[in-house]
């Protein structure tokens, strides 16, 4: 049954009048009454007793008019959800995150949304480091990446969220822990626990400023999937970590310092990372939502990634 053959089947049924159903439905008579015999030999069966008095349903009709209705009514929110989604109202967004580092982040955007948009739904993924969540990303398996880059693709669009100190990670009982701050010489002969890299990843890129302006080459001793896996690895004594800010803040460490770069390496910037193609009116809701939360830190002088050609101890 087409949509506009219920909706005509309701009218008649519930004015039992074809004159007056015609003028609810704002057309004349006989192509309502062309309607229902159409409807009628549609479903080969009759739907109104007619005669020159009076208009009654049949058992058949009787039996169809809460369907017809449900059909009309299934109609009109479909609409209304098309126009929702239309104006971002509505939707699916996916949203990858590295992880509890940037926790903060993702609840405070998620809270917005579930307060504004009730009707979006926003489908978190953990886990998505860096570099893989912007494969995922450019790849169309995530819509949005909350995530720390030096360096972003060019179809890549972003808006800065919060900004980031540089430390290194140290079990307490290190020589090291005791220092108010850390320089790049000092850290020459040190084993480090590293998470996975990247073209773009922001720590695979510090490491390896710091071992420019320390003259050295890390030394890799392990990889860990997270942060806080690092910080465990670093708890137990297997080596020290670069990391951010936003670790030692989100991420709890029983017997872990952290101490800061002197030079220090820059600024790290946490992004919401989208396609910059994608046009769905959901993505540009989160997006907006985004830049509500945070308005001010993608226009603030604050510096970012130093030159690497800097060799400040000689």
């Amino acid at each position: 049954m087409e949509v506009s053959r219920a909706r005509a089947f309701l009218a008649v049924a519930e004015e039992l009048h074809f004159g007056r159903a015609a003028a609810r439905l704002h057309i004349s008579q006989p192509p309502l009454s062309r309607m229902i015999r159409a409807l009628e030999d549609e479903l080969g069966a009759v739907l109104f007793e007619r005669s020159p008095r009076r208009v009654a349903l049949t058992p058949v009709g009787t039996a169809l008019v809460e369907p017809a209705r449900e059909l009309v009514m299934q109609s009109e929110r479909l609409v209304q959800l098309a126009r929702r989604a239309q104006d971002g109202e509505a939707g699916r967004v996916r949203l990858g995150f590295a992880g509890a580092s940037v926790n903060g982040v993702v609840s405070a955007l998620a809270r917005r949304l579930r307060r504004e948009r009730p009707g979006l739904v926003l489908d978190l993924h953990g886990s998505q480091l860096s570099d893989p969540g912007m494969e995922r990303l450019r790849a169309g398996s995530l819509d949005v990446v909350v995530g720390r880059w030096d360096f972003l693709p060019d179809d890549v669009d972003s808006h800065v969220v919060a900004r980031e100190e540089l430390l290194i990670a140290l079990s307490d009982d290190h020589p090291m822990a005791r220092a108010e701050v850390v320089s790049p010489s000092e850290l020459a002969d040190e084993p480090w626990v590293v998470l996975p890299g990247g073209s773009g990843a922001t720590l695979s890129n510090r490491l390896h400023l710091l071992g420019m302006r320390g003259r050295f080459v890390p030394r890799i001793v392990q990889t860990a999937e997270d942060s806080a896996t690092q910080l465990l690895l670093v708890d137990a004594g297997v080596g020290i970590a670069l990391t951010f800010s936003g670790v030692r803040e989100n991420i709890p460490a029983h017997a872990v310092v952290f101490r800061p770069l002197q030079p220090d390496l820059g600024t790290a910037d946490v992004r919401i990372a989208w396609r910059a193609a994608d046009d769905n009116p959901a993505l540009a809701a989160v997006i907006a939502a985004g830049e509500s939360l945070y308005p001010d830190l993608a226009a603030a002088d604050v510096p970012g990634v130093p030159d690497v050609d800097m060799f400040p101890n000689g």
